[in-house]
């Protein structure tokens, strides 16, 4: 009975598996109706011989553009940026910004060429100050519930993404801002970025998943006091108490946690990109249910991988000793 359990509750996450591999070509002409930027000039080549990756923070965005999307090429091909860039907001989530992240989640997740998404921002010291509380005071009282719920989608499609995804967080990440960098896979932060569930100082609780994300990152208890208090926390804190993976020291450019989380990403590059969203799935469906029903769970994904070509190539690699050539298939 478990393990048709396991089948069932997978039945509808394998169907990103078999899409269309174009989508990066889709949302290139997608962008330019939703103002979405797709820089060209993103990449540098460095003297190392690898690509790094140039913010491009307020005074290089077109105004307008709340949002930055780039697909990376080169060595780091597979790697997604979305670079929030609100900066008289302070990268606030506003309707606008709700409806370009929705356009660009849709898009990578039908896109088996995407490897990991990094969300990021590009303004210098902040990630996320939450609810855009300017417009929010504008809306009528009967908007507010059907904002939430949007964005409260938002970050929970952000969430189910089939790939790795990764927050890094350079500078504020508070209320609705920090409950976007939960529901991603991993947090990295700058030792100096600010974290917390703040909502309850506005008389009203986190609602886009804190009440729900933050106890499973960091055991019941200590998310009880984190939002009873509205604490803030810096990034050295978050990391030990396993909010975030890895603090790490600021640079003088305002990227530390952005290059972290770049050079993590990197690390997921070589690996077999199938497996990767198996273990993934395995992993978030298996932890909400009982461990025969995770079992079966895991079996089920186990069984995804075993007809994929990439499964062959691991094995013929691993015999002629040279690094395998994984094309997700």
């Amino acid at each position: 009975m478990a393990i048709l359990a396991g089948y069932r509750v997978l039945a509808q996450a394998f169907r990103p598996l078999s899409a269309n591999l174009d989508g990066a070509f889709r949302l290139q002409g997608h962008a330019k109706s939703s103002h979405l930027v797709l820089h060209t000039n993103e990449l540098q080549y460095v003297r190392s011989g690898t690509y790094g990756v140039r913010r491009h923070f307020s005074s290089d965005a077109k105004s307008g553009d709340d949002l930055c999307v780039r697909y990376l090429d080169g060595g780091d091909s597979g790697i997604v940026v979305f670079g929030i860039n609100r900066p008289k907001a302070k990268n606030a989530i506003s309707k606008n910004l709700v409806k370009m992240m929705s356009e660009a989640v849709d898009a990578v997740k039908v896109n088996n060429k995407v490897r990991t998404v990094i969300v990021c921002s590009m303004v210098p010291g902040i990630f996320c100050a939450g609810a855009d509380l300017k417009e929010r005071a504008k809306m009528h009282q009967s908007e507010v519930g059907p904002f939430v719920s949007k964005a409260r989608a938002l970050i929970t499609e952000l969430g189910n993404l089939p790939m790795p995804t990764i927050a890094a967080i350079d500078g504020a990440a508070l209320g609705g801002g920090l409950e976007m960098a939960l529901a991603c896979d991993i947090r990295v932060a700058a030792a100096s970025a600010k974290m917390g569930l703040v909502e309850t100082k506005l008389a009203i609780i986190p609602g886009a998943g804190g009440t729900q994300r933050l106890p499973r990152a960091i055991g019941v208890s200590l998310a009880k006091e984190l939002i009873f208090a509205a604490r803030v926390v810096d990034g050295a804190e978050a990391r030990n108490l396993g909010l975030v993976s890895h603090a790490v020291e600021q640079n003088q450019s305002g990227d530390a946690a952005y290059r972290r989380a770049l050079d993590l990403a990197r690390e997921f590059l070589p690996q077999g990109p199938i497996a990767i969203r198996m273990a993934k799935l395995a992993i978030n469906q298996g932890i909400e249910v009982d461990l025969a029903t995770g079992l079966a769970i895991e079996e089920a994904c186990y069984a995804q991988v075993i007809p994929t070509k990439d499964r062959i190539e691991g094995l013929t690699a691993f015999k002629e000793k040279r690094p395998p050539r994984y094309k997700g298939e």
